[in-house]
């Protein structure tokens, strides 16, 4: 998101080759696409780019992921997740999307609760086993793969707060969804699928994230537990914190946050977040090389969520962001409650939650 050119350099390729019979004719061309923020390549530097696209190629690991996994489809899955959990007969979630998606192609504009129920009974009835269902479908491995990059750590056991007698709050563990909405709870937003619109901002580019529209101030909080890797100004999403997953599989972007006080005030690079913590406020700033400004013209938050099976992948030629718009709605159901503090102005979360990976990670940096 950083350089959104790069996303799609590699099949928008534009190579610009200064001949010396033709120099003086290119320089002014030349010119004009570097005030546009145009890259421009001599030969050697693209050579260069197309050796590296080409040792990337040959290492195994997924290059692209189409994630069409509808919301009915994402709650079947993970209620029966939780249903079976601790049972004789255990159902992942990831595992049932994954079977589904190579019965169907990753295609789930058709899809019925019944067929997540039909697979469920058989395999909790005894009749078969997953491996059994699977041996001879060829692209099983790569959607159990790819879905489990986007949608691991989402759903596990957890310890969070609770109210108990005398107004105290107690410590409950429990099993199911640990993943949280990025708007706190009690804060109206709108949305709509508006992945791969066409924005304009610098050049025409599609819209690689999830957009929410609400209020000022309105709190974001962390969709994931991570740890801070991006923090600052970027001139396409304004204020914005990238928050990276501890497997390293998931980068998540939120942008566009609120001018003169976009994050919560202690975070930084490097900050361990618990899922549903309280990590900035919406707002609108961004479209400037500028910081601090408010050139978008509709405050809302800007989510992205990147997939990362290779490190080349984090920043370049072939980076895969996914439509969260189907994700979005199934996350709502799992919304942070927060409260401001009168003195410093922020909020903070009311009921804290104990993620097994954050409190790993924490242990392994103290």
């Amino acid at each position: 998101m950083e350089s959104c050119l790069k996303k799609y350099w590699k099949k928008k390729r534009i190579v610009l080759i200064l001949g010396s019979g033709f120099l003086l004719g290119c320089i002014g061309i030349g010119n004009t696409l570097k005030n546009l923020n145009f890259p421009v390549f001599v030969h050697s530097e693209v050579s260069d780019l197309e050796q590296q696209d080409t040792e990337n190629e040959q290492k195994d690991y997924i290059k692209w992921v189409d994630f069409n996994v509808c919301y009915q489809a994402l709650e079947d899955a993970y209620l029966w997740d939780v249903k079976t959990h601790g049972q004789e007969v255990e159902l992942h979630w990831i595992s049932l999307l994954a079977y589904l998606a190579c019965r169907n192609g990753g295609d789930f504009s058709d899809y019925h609760s019944s067929d997540m129920d039909t697979i469920a009974e058989i395999l909790i009835n005894h009749e078969t086993t997953l491996e059994e269902m699977t041996k001879d479908k060829k692209y099983y491995s790569y959607y159990l793969e790819a879905y489990t990059a986007v949608l691991d750590g989402m759903v596990g056991t957890y310890e969070i707060q609770i109210d108990g007698e005398n107004g105290e709050k107690t410590w409950e563990t429990k099993y199911g969804l640990k993943a949280f909405s990025p708007i706190a709870k009690g804060f109206e937003y709108y949305d709509y699928d508006d992945f791969g619109k066409p924005r304009a901002y610098g050049y025409s580019r599609p819209h690689l994230g999830h957009d929410m529209m609400g209020q000022i101030g309105t709190p974001i909080t962390a969709i994931e537990s991570g740890y801070v890797e991006a923090l600052g100004w970027n001139q396409y999403g304004g204020w914005r914190i990238g928050i990276r997953s501890f497997d390293k599989k998931r980068y998540y972007y939120y942008a566009h946050l609120r001018q003169n006080f976009p994050y919560y005030q202690t975070l930084k690079e490097g900050s361990i977040v618990q899922a549903g913590d309280v990590i900035g406020y919406m707002g609108h700033t961004g479209y400037s090389s500028t910081e601090n400004v408010n050139n978008i013209e509709t405050v809302h938050l800007h989510w992205g969520l990147q997939l990362i099976f290779d490190e080349s992948q984090k920043d370049g030629n072939n980076e895969i962001w996914i439509d969260c718009y189907q994700l979005t709605r199934f996350l709502a159901q799992n919304r942070s409650e927060t409260c401001k503090d009168p003195e410093t102005k922020d909020y903070n979360r009311v009921y804290e939650i104990k993620d097994p990976a954050a409190n790993e990670r924490s242990s392994q940096t103290s």
